[in-house]
Parts: C-alpha cells; structure tokens; sequence
C-alpha cells in the first residue's frame, strides 16, 4: 500500500488551481466591453459532443463593442450561434456567413447587478474548491497523526500551515471578486 506522505506544495498547487479557474470565469463575465474571452465559458453540442467554442472557432474583438466569431466548418454555425443564444450572457449574434458578429449592449443596472450576482456565485464555488482541499490536507495530517507518522506538534503545526494556505487564497479570491465588481458596477 502506497504510504500517505503530507504534501504543503501540493495543496498550495491545487488551492492556487482554483483561484485560476475563478479568475478564468470571472474573465468571461463582461463589464461593457467586448472582451474575447467572455465566450470561453459557452459549451457548443458539435459532432455529438460538448465542446467549447474556442475549439470550434476564432474570437476577435474589431471593436470595443463588437465581438466577431469567425467558425472554421460552415456545418457548425448554427450550433455556435445556437449556444451563444442560450448562454447566460444575453448576448444575441448576427450571422454573415461563416462569421457571427455579436453586438455587446450597454449594461442596465439592472443586467450589471445579475453579474454581480453571477460574479458572487463564481466565488462561492472557489472558495469551496479552496475548502476542499484544506479538507483533503487536514484528513492527511490527522491520519499520519494517528498512524504514528507524525508527532502531535508536527501535526498541529501542519493544520496551521494548510490553514494559513487557505486563507491566503480565500482573501486572493475576495480581492478579485471585489475588483470585479467595482468593474462591474462602473458606468
């Protein structure tokens, strides 16, 4: 049986992966802007599969408030501006052949406070993401503790480690949430 070794790095690693992630999503939340990774979250049903648009098509951004998706197989066109239609971003693309072009509106009050909203449960997800794995490295700690692999301070001392970790990462999430909605939130 493989011995349970306590690993501070890789639950460092693993914690900063999900704070990543958040980062990636909070990305695709638009503030106004057009930004060309505010499709990547949109999952397009292509070739009897969910993939996502990024694997289907090009994303510019000719204008501030113009997003243009240039699909590389004319077959999949309406599945893209299917699932660009059906994503939660309100988006609503024109199409011109091959290539969308996806007018990004003026944000209402309204429309900014659901990506708050949105923003907010995005963060919510991290942080349990974050929580998990404290939970996974204190599970270790406690269990070389009890085998006899580590020394009752060892162990105390270990806790605390993960334990400043994860607040570390919860306040790296707090401030890009903050940040985020401020963005948000400005006219």
């Amino acid at each position: 049986m493989a011995q349970t070794t306590f690993d501070l790095a890789d639950i460092k690693r693993r914690m900063a992966g999900a704070v990543q992630s958040f980062k990636g999503d909070l990305a695709s939340l638009r503030s106004g802007r057009a930004s060309a990774n505010m499709l990547d979250p949109i999952m397009v049903e292509a070739y009897g599969a969910r993939t996502p648009l990024s694997q289907l098509a090009t994303v510019s951004v000719p204008e501030p408030r113009l997003l243009s998706v240039q699909v590389w197989d004319r077959s999949m066109v309406n599945a893209v501006d299917k699932a660009v239609r059906e994503s939660d971003l309100g988006l609503n693309p024109q199409t011109e052949g091959q290539v969308l072009r996806i007018r990004i509106p003026e944000l209402n009050e309204q429309r900014r406070k659901e990506m708050v909203k949105v923003a907010h449960k995005y963060a919510e997800e991290a942080k349990i993401s974050v929580r998990h794995v404290r939970r996974d490295g204190i599970d270790v700690v406690k269990k070389l503790e009890k085998d006899g692999d580590m020394t009752k301070d060892d162990a105390t001392r270990n806790s605390d480690l993960v334990q400043k970790a994860t607040d570390q990462h919860i306040a790296e999430i707090d401030q890009a949430l903050a940040t985020k909605e401020k963005e948000i939130l400005h006219v």
